[in-house]
């Protein structure tokens, strides 16, 4: 039983631990020189690249942010633009149809006075006619009537005295 005791894990092995120490040491010390140097070096480029892609997009982004805001003053002024060409076009629109309906009142009043001067000769003509007629007949039956031939004075007498009393029964 003694041998067992012997070999217990509780029992401490010097020559074990003092290798593993050693061992330990050892790869401490060579990881530090030649391992951990650019696992470092490795990590920095690796910080400064991501660094740099940060950077590289805050500048990204503010150059966006230009851009739309330049885009946005474009758009506005494009709208601006768009709002008084809309107005200009209303206001030559409502121009030209009060020109037009001035020309159209104008040219309805010069036609309604053309054709109330063409009604008024129209008139005077009838009128003219129907006393020559008129003229024509009296002559005609005062003739009958007489049972003689009327003068030209006779003539220019009645026509005178006849155009009176028309004259008279449209007043």
């Amino acid at each position: 039983m003694t041998a067992f005791l012997a070999n217990s894990p509780l029992d401490p092995d010097i020559v074990g631990f003092t290798v593993t120490i050693v061992v330990f040491l050892a790869f401490f010390a060579l990881a530090s020189l030649m391992i951990w140097p650019k696992v470092v070096r490795g990590l920095d480029e690796r910080v400064a690249k991501i660094k740099h892609e940060i950077d590289a997009a805050e500048k990204s982004r503010r150059e966006a942010e230009g851009a739309q805001r330049k885009f946005e003053e474009k758009l506005r002024q494009a709208q601006e633009e768009a709002t008084r060409t809309i107005a200009e076009a209303q206001a030559t629109a409502r121009k030209a149809g009060d020109e037009l309906r001035a020309r159209n009142d104008a040219e309805l009043t010069e036609m309604k006075s053309r054709a109330v001067a063409d009604i008024q000769a129209a008139r005077e003509n009838a009128v003219k006619e129907l006393n020559e007629q008129a003229i024509s007949l009296a002559t005609a039956m005062a003739t009958k009537i007489l049972r003689r031939e009327v003068s030209a004075s006779d003539q220019t007498r009645i026509v005178h005295e006849s155009l009176a009393e028309l004259s008279r029964a449209r007043n």
